[in-house]
Parts: C-alpha cells; sequence; structure tokens
C-alpha cells in the first residue's frame, strides 16, 4: 500500500465551497474509482489555517495512475468541478506527496 498525501490552499473566501466539493462529490467519487479515502484535515492549531490536507491509499503506482486517471475521465466529476468553480477556480495551489509505510507503522 502507498499513501498519497495531497495539501490544498484554496483561493480566497473559497475553503467553504471547496470542502462542499470534496464532501458532495469528490469523497464518493474516489471511491467509486478505487482510490481509498484514509482522512481529511484543517489545521486547528499551528500551521496555516488556509488549508485542507488529505490522505489517499492505493495499492502501488500503477493502481494510482489508473485510479487517477479514471477519476480524471469520469463525466460526473467534470461537471462538478465545472459547476463548483463557475465563479472562479476553487484551488490556488496543490502539493503532493507519496509516502510508503515504515515497517514499523502502524498504518500499512
Amino acid at each position: 500500500m502507498i499513501y498519497e498525501l495531497r495539501i490544498y490552499t484554496p483561493n480566497i473566501g473559497k475553503m467553504g465551497p471547496l470542502q462542499a466539493r470534496f464532501r458532495d462529490h469528490t469523497v464518493r467519487l474516489f471511491e467509486k474509482h478505487g482510490i481509498k479515502n484514509v482522512g481529511y484535515w484543517t489545521n486547528s492549531i499551528g500551521g496555516r489555517s488556509d488549508e485542507l490536507w488529505y490522505m489517499l491509499g492505493f495499492e502501488d503506482l500503477g493502481h494510482r495512475e489508473r485510479a487517477w486517471a479514471a477519476f480524471a475521465a469520469d463525466p460526473e466529476w467534470r461537471s462538478a468541478r465545472a459547476e463548483s468553480e463557475k465563479d472562479g477556480p476553487l484551488v490556488h495551489h496543490i502539493e503532493n506527496r507519496i509516502m510508503a509505510p515504515t515497517d514499523f507503522s502502524p498504518l500499512r
């Protein structure tokens, strides 16, 4: 299992709409395409208050590549994204990291 940590910094005033898109569409569509939702977070103490952090799980890099391609091509995703961005893009920038658990990690 590999994990992908993604950190989204939304445009000013877009955190609510970004979270709504995840809540109402993205989380379910990830699962539809075999992407495991591990967790979603915002900072309560420390760090930046304008970030949405989330982690996804994949069997391996090949699975990740196939799953992301299927998700990106999904007409329901494209429609949800277009609708949510009718007043402009939600995300200013994205960071992502692919992580492999250590042999002593409780999350494998």
